[in-house]
């Protein structure tokens, strides 16, 4: 009882005591500044690293596109400029031959801002070109993983649109390079990929995470061989 008297007498003269007056004189010298991030979509959703050289990095982002440096993060320079595209979602080196470089659009964090992409990209020449891979209507594609021993197979996680029903989403696999495309895996027009990760040891042993994009979601992971 009186641990709860002293507790009310303290709350009392905290909240009814005077103010003191705060002396804005000892502001003066100070000045905003900006500690980022620089704008709404100046996301970062993708990043990549040449594992023989770890000067090159690749980074994608929200609506800025795709960027590359060769200075270990000094010096950067947009590669992704002359595609009718500025949202990234996923990004993959191939590296075994890091020239090749695997790209998805439409950033794979769903929220009130999200940009969509309009499928797959692949460059052989470390990001001077580009060739359009298709999946055009997946929207958002959240992750790209290579197989280690055959440049010619990937797959591709979809999350989809964030904001309506579609059969585009799941999971995509190539066999002959991005060439064609076959869904693998697929639940309801309301439920995309939230990630895809493949086994270390045995590249045909992926696990997955469902999600509804418009909600976020995490519906569970299992096994997809």
């Amino acid at each position: 009882m009186l641990k709860k008297l002293w507790f009310a007498l303290f709350f009392f003269l905290s909240v009814f005591s005077p103010a003191q007056k705060l002396d804005m004189t000892r502001f003066k010298g100070m000045t905003a500044r900006s500690i980022g991030p620089a704008g709404m979509s100046g996301r970062v959703t993708a990043i990549d690293v040449v594992l023989s050289n770890p000067e090159i990095i690749y980074a994608g982002t929200a609506s800025g596109g795709l960027w590359k440096s060769t200075s270990g993060g000094i010096n950067w320079e947009p590669i992704f400029d002359d595609q009718p595209i500025a949202s990234i979602g996923a990004l993959a080196i191939n590296q075994t031959v890091p020239d090749v470089i695997w790209v998805g659009t439409g950033e794979g964090n769903p929220r009130n801002s999200q940009s969509s992409g309009n499928g797959l990209y692949k460059s052989l020449d470390g990001g001077r070109s580009w060739k359009h891979l298709g999946l055009e209507k997946s929207r958002n594609i959240h992750r790209i993983l290579l197989h280690p021993r055959d440049p010619d197979i990937a797959y591709a996680a979809v999350i989809g649109t964030a904001w309506a029903d579609t059969e585009e989403r799941g999971v995509y696999k190539t066999t002959d390079g991005g060439a064609t495309w076959e869904k693998i895996l697929y639940l309801n027009k309301r439920t995309g990929i939230g990630e895809l990760v493949m086994d270390p040891v045995n590249p045909n042993k992926l696990k997955k995470a469902m999600r509804m994009p418009s909600c976020n979601i995490l519906l569970g992971a299992v096994p997809l061989t």
